[in-house]
């Protein structure tokens, strides 16, 4: 069983920067890979990123690829999700999983309960 809590989110400017982090309790948690999703109102939850149980590959949505960075600390049962040059695009509820390593959200077992990202324009 693994828990997660996600935090970091906020209001933000266009360009500008969040980090989002995601903790997980539950010894099993390096065994996982973790992604993050994201929900925007009246629209369906789309892949942002993804990385490895190691930590040594990771994926990216077209959208936030070279904008985005997820990385974890298996040591801290921790994921992070670096945003860098916002866009009012990006706003959205993010949720980190647990899972395995894929873009589908079917294969995700666990779910943090989500943290708010606004960007204004």
């Amino acid at each position: 069983q693994v828990q997660l809590v996600e935090s970091g989110g906020g209001l933000v400017q266009a360009g500008g920067s969040l980090r989002l982090s995601c903790a997980a309790s539950g010894r099993t948690f390096s065994s996982y890979a973790m992604g993050w999703f994201r929900q925007a109102p009246g629209k369906e939850r789309e892949f942002v990123a993804v990385i490895s149980w190691t930590g040594g590959t990771t994926s990216y949505a077209d959208s936030v690829k070279g904008r985005f960075t997820i990385s974890r600390d298996n040591a801290k049962n921790t994921v992070y999700l670096q945003m860098n040059s916002l866009k009012p695009e990006d706003t959205a509820v993010y949720y980190c999983a647990a899972g395995s390593y894929g873009s589908s959200w079917k294969i995700y077992h666990y779910w943090g309960q989500g943290t708010q990202v606004t960007v204004s324009s």
